[in-house]
């Protein structure tokens, strides 16, 4: 088993808080059927961060216990899930950061469609997995994917990672 490194530690702490603070601090648009959610542009990173998958499942569950709609044991428990399993997708999947963008818009799309649903009583499943999975796709592609790339290109001229 690998030795947990202070400096990785840190960098996962450090993603967590980032993510909870643009979860909270974008508020208005970061929960409910309608999500867009800019701190989900922070899913793309295990794709060059192995540190943020425990970092964003540590912020969406802390983001996701300081809802101001209220947090539920159903936000709490498959909001985190869903962030966590988009994660480790992301860092197992290889190829394009095209591709990789994908786990995120998928797995929140059918799990946060769910709960929605199920938990919420929004109705038509088909429209709360298309609402969330729009707003997930336009933060991953639109945010996440220059996000990533601007850490790789900075990865090669300063030969950090």
């Amino acid at each position: 088993m690998k030795r947990l490194s202070i400096r990785s530690l840190c960098l996962a702490a450090i993603i967590a808080a980032l993510y909870a603070a643009l979860t909270l601090g974008f508020q208005a648009i970061s929960y409910g059927p309608v999500q867009f959610r800019v701190s989900e542009a922070l899913t793309l990173l295990p794709a060059v961060l192995p540190e943020a998958v425990p970092g964003l499942a540590v912020g969406c569950l802390i983001s996701n216990l300081f809802n101001p709609m209220g947090a539920t044991v159903y936000d709490v428990v498959f909001g985190t899930l869903a962030t966590l399993l988009s994660a480790i997708l992301t860092r197992r999947i290889r190829g394009s950061i095209w591709l990789r963008a994908l786990p995120p818009v998928v797995c929140n799309a059918v799990i946060i469609g769910l709960v929605l649903t199920y938990a919420y009583g929004v109705d038509l499943l088909w429209m709360n997995m298309l609402s969330v999975g729009a707003g997930q796709a336009v933060v991953c592609y639109a945010l996440g994917v220059p996000l990533v790339r601007v850490l790789e290109k900075a990865a090669r001229h300063t030969g950090w990672k």
